[in-house]
């Protein structure tokens, strides 16, 4: 039996693998799908990113799955750059949130008890997209009802992998998480 691969068939077995590399869903109807994606998820882009300070520390309140702007506008490292957030291993270097910090948010959004899994103390802007373990960027996102932290935590993935792959900016992919994340979420789970 020859084994040998013709010419045509190691390019579209290269074409597969560069489009499975860049996230886009292999080759055919699925690379169509996520062009479509792509194209609806730079429609989201609405605005410039831009970060507000924050100005309240106390009475914060959950809005549909979003935190309380004035207690978390998010923040992100002055550092950060696409070629760093991009280096596997980055968000373990950069992550430091002690408990006290973590304490100090459930306060601010006066949780006072809850149970293991309720919820998880949360970059808004995630440390993969180059934010910041400010309490600006810190808020206590919920597990349910969906979409909650899990989901988001897709979300912050999928923007990463889209960063990584050219197809966002850095700042385009921190506007998105921190104000379009659930059309985002949307978008992907129509």
């Amino acid at each position: 039996m020859n084994t040998k691969l013709r010419p045509k068939h190691k390019t579209i077995i290269t074409i597969t693998m560069i489009a499975a590399a860049l996230g886009l869903g292999g080759y055919g109807v699925k690379r169509y799908q996520s062009v479509q994606q792509i194209k609806q998820l730079r429609l989201l882009i609405t605005s410039q990113f831009h970060i507000d300070p924050m100005t309240k520390t106390a009475d914060c309140k959950v809005n549909n799955a979003m935190p309380d702007h004035a207690c978390t506008p998010g923040a992100v490292f002055a550092s950060a750059t696409k070629s760093k957030v991009c280096t596997s291993g980055y968000s373990s270097t950069v992550r430091n949130v002690p408990q006290s910090e973590k304490d100090q948010v459930y306060a601010e959004y006066n949780i006072t008890y809850h149970t293991t899994g309720q919820y998880e103390v949360d970059h808004f802007i995630s440390l993969e997209l180059g934010g910041s373990n400010d309490i600006a960027n810190l808020w206590p996102e919920a597990a349910s009802p969906t979409p909650g932290f899990h989901e988001k935590d897709q979300i912050e993935n999928y923007l990463h992998t889209k960063l990584c792959a050219n197809v966002l900016s850095l700042p385009e992919a921190q506007y998105l998480i921190s104000n379009k994340w659930l059309s985002v979420y949307k978008l992907l789970h129509p």
